[in-house]
C-alpha cells in the first residue's frame, strides 16, 4: 500500500577527500547536498579524469558526439 522506505546514503569522509589517478575512468553521481555538484543531465555518465584543480577534478564526458569537460569535488565521482 505505502512505498518502503529508501534509505539515503551518508557522505562519509573519506569520499570527500578521496583521490583519483589521472586517466581513471568514473562514474557521475551528483549529489545535491553539496554546492558544487554537476548538472542532473550528466548522471550516470562514464567520463575520464584528465586533471586536478585544486580540491576538484576535470572529467571529459562524452555527450552528442562532443567530448565535454566538467569541473566537480571527488564527492560526485564513484570508480568505475
Amino acid at each position: 500500500m505505502f512505498g518502503r522506505k529508501v534509505r539515503r546514503h551518508k557522505v562519509t569522509p573519506s569520499e570527500i577527500v578521496q583521490e583519483y589517478a589521472i586517466g581513471t575512468k568514473v562514474q557521475v553521481v551528483p549529489r545535491g547536498e553539496f554546492e558544487d555538484f554537476p548538472h542532473m543531465r550528466y548522471a550516470g555518465r562514464v567520463g575520464i579524469i584528465t586533471q586536478r584543480k585544486g580540491n576538484s577534478y576535470v572529467v571529459e564526458i562524452k555527450a552528442g558526439g562532443m567530448i565535454k569537460k566538467m569541473i566537480a569535488s571527488p564527492v560526485h565521482f564513484k570508480k568505475v
